[in-house]
């Protein structure tokens, strides 16, 4: 009997990065699920001002919880520690991955930094705070993506996933007190933006795929975190919000669609390509302000 395909995610506690997990599952992948937070009530700092940071919250969510679930849709789980500003949690995770199931066939960039620094205005960020969001959301991502990449070339397959941002790519809509972005964190993601399309263009004669996926707004527990629910930018955003499973859909499509392969190299905008292409039924709803007609057209 073939083993299952390895995919290898970060971020995978909660949010996104664990609704990519079970989604991954159900496709009949065998998953690396890494991140911080490996047992139910850890704590860490998710604060993205760096005049509130310091505190330390406990979000829904955890490696343990995302692996039961993984295992209990029939594939197996390999939960690791890695925080995206420790390099040696990822020189570990990936390591492991290799000793133990041997090869990485799907690497899912899903992670990002939490904390200070991500929502401070442009003359606001500190240079240390700066440095950080960098180091999270680009260098060490690009050192994750070298080392799993060496294993790919040397295999001749193998695809990368990047969680891009819309942030990353176009000017904020508004200050960061009105529901924009912070410079860092803009900034960051723009880097982080070009990766996939280099190694499209340098890696494709290898057998190595790639492609950046914008999940639009998402709300997750750090997000809810960051905002608190009755904030009215929170409220502002979840208006125009897709759930967890549209990128995790978006993130199968890449992975199993023939047609995904003559793509590499590009970006999907998930909740407009999975509205477009039906890939979650009865979703999103019709909108209820919306005139039949309209509906139908």
């Amino acid at each position: 009997m073939p083993s299952s395909p390895i995919a290898f995610i970060t971020g995978a506690s909660r949010g996104i990065g664990k609704a990519g997990a079970l989604a991954l599952a159900e496709a009949g992948y065998d998953v690396v699920v890494t991140a911080r937070t490996r047992k139910p009530g850890q704590k860490h700092d998710y604060n993205a001002s760096s005049a509130d940071a310091g505190t330390e919250t406990a979000l829904p969510g955890s490696l343990e919880e995302t692996a039961a679930l993984v295992e209990e849709r029939g594939q197996r789980a390999l939960p690791l520690r890695l925080d995206l500003l420790d390099r040696e949690s990822i020189d570990a995770a990936v390591d492991q991955t290799l000793k133990d199931w041997g090869a990485i066939d799907v690497l899912y960039n899903n992670g990002i930094y939490q904390g200070a620094g991500v929502m401070d205005p442009f003359m606001d960020v500190p240079e240390d705070k700066l440095a950080l969001v960098f180091e999270g959301n680009f260098f060490n991502q690009l050192y994750l993506t070298r080392k799993v990449l060496a294993n790919m070339v040397e295999r001749k397959t193998g695809v990368v996933v990047n969680m891009t941002s819309n942030a990353g790519q176009h000017d904020p809509p508004n200050k960061t007190s009105e529901g924009g972005w912070g410079f860092a964190y803009g900034a960051s993601k723009s880097a982080f933006h070009r990766m996939a399309g280099f190694i499209h263009v340098e890696f494709i004669e290898h057998g190595i795929r790639a492609y950046n996926i914008d999940p639009g707004y998402v709300p997750t527990e750090a997000q809810l975190a960051k905002y608190g629910k009755d904030d009215p930018i929170y409220k502002q955003h979840i208006a125009h919000a897709a759930p967890v499973e549209v990128p995790a859909q978006m993130l199968i499509w890449l992975l199993t669609n023939e047609e995904a392969i003559a793509r590499s190299g590009e970006t999907f905008h998930a909740p407009r390509f999975v509205r477009d292409h039906g890939l979650i039924p009865g979703w999103p709803p019709p909108r209820k302000d919306r005139p039949r007609a309209a509906e139908e057209n």
